[in-house]
């Protein structure tokens, strides 16, 4: 039985990887910031502090494979100077520390996953092409930040099959944006977040962990892939969506981008502008997603038919 390592297994995505891993036959260890303790089945834990350089280099020992996922939330707080640096440190350096331990104690590591995300692009910049796995970065703080976690994480090419997943936006019932969304729709308010037309390039949370487990199988699978689902919508649509699954009247009312500007500083750049990513690199890699769509993919979330 193969042993994989994630960091950031406790979170929203990470615990729905565990489940699946489990669920395949995979034994897990998630590293984190805790003491080393025995998990429930097949999952266990183990320490890493990439800040203190602190690492159980036993349990590292012991992994077949590596997802690391582990990263202060985007979204969570307004982007300070201190939580910039928080967010950096939590990426860049982390995965620097990971892939420098993974070379001297992981010697049956033979497979790295890392995530980074559709930050590294950027808005869409006005010529009406999707971003590939080829573009440019940004050169704002999401995309000079995205950019230094992915250069750390291509250090692990030296010894181990390295795969890149640029996330989008992460859809599940029970974190990230989608309960933040859906949640005003149950007291019949729909909200528009600037002016709705700004694309949004999502996945759901049951097919990102599927396209990492793809990952991790399928060996001829190599370099960047965007974890995005086929066809991105607009915000509108989006929230549209969601009001037809839920049922209901909702009352549309709009949160203007200077509002936005306001309450979330530099943060309401992301939130306003368009990104517009492709997913035919994974989709020509053999990937098939159950959930290509928003409507099927907000059916599944709320667990509608």
């Amino acid at each position: 039985m193969s042993t994989i390592g994630i960091t950031g297994g406790t979170g929203f995505v990470g615990q729905h990887l565990s489940a699946l891993l489990v669920s395949k036959g995979y034994k897990v260890i998630i590293f984190t910031r805790g003491d080393s303790k025995a998990g429930a089945g097949d999952i266990s834990y183990a320490h890493m502090d990439a800040t203190r350089q602190e690492c159980d280099t036993t349990a590292l020992g012991k992994i077949d494979a590596m997802v690391n996922m582990a990263g202060a939330g985007i979204a969570d707080e307004r982007w300070t100077e201190k939580r910039k640096q928080e967010i950096v440190e939590s990426r860049v350096n982390l995965t620097g520390f990971l892939v420098a331990q993974m070379k001297q104690h992981a010697t049956a590591c033979k497979t790295f996953v890392s995530a980074s995300a559709t930050g590294y692009y950027g808005g869409d910049r006005g010529d009406a092409r999707s971003f590939t796995e080829t573009s440019i970065p940004a050169s704002n703080f999401l995309g000079n930040t995205c950019r230094e976690w992915e250069d750390e994480a291509h250090k692990a090419e030296a010894f181990a099959r390295t795969v890149i997943l640029r996330f989008g936006i992460v859809l599940g019932k029970e974190s990230g944006a989608f309960p933040i969304l859906a949640k005003p729709l149950s007291f019949g308010i729909k909200p528009t977040l600037g002016s709705g037309t700004q694309i949004v390039s999502w996945i759901e949370v049951g097919d990102l962990v599927r396209m990492i487990l793809f990952a991790l199988e399928k060996k001829e699978v190599t370099g960047i892939y965007n974890a995005v689902a086929p066809k991105p919508v607009t915000h509108g649509t989006l929230m549209d969506t969601i009001g037809k699954v839920k049922d209901g009247i909702h009352i549309p009312v709009p949160a203007p981008a200077f509002a936005l500007k306001i309450i979330l500083g530099e943060m309401s750049i992301e939130v306003l502008q368009s990104c517009t990513v492709s997913a035919q690199k994974i989709l020509d890699a053999g990937f098939t997603f159950d959930h290509p769509d928003i409507l099927s993919a907000t059916k599944a979330i709320l667990g509608k038919r």
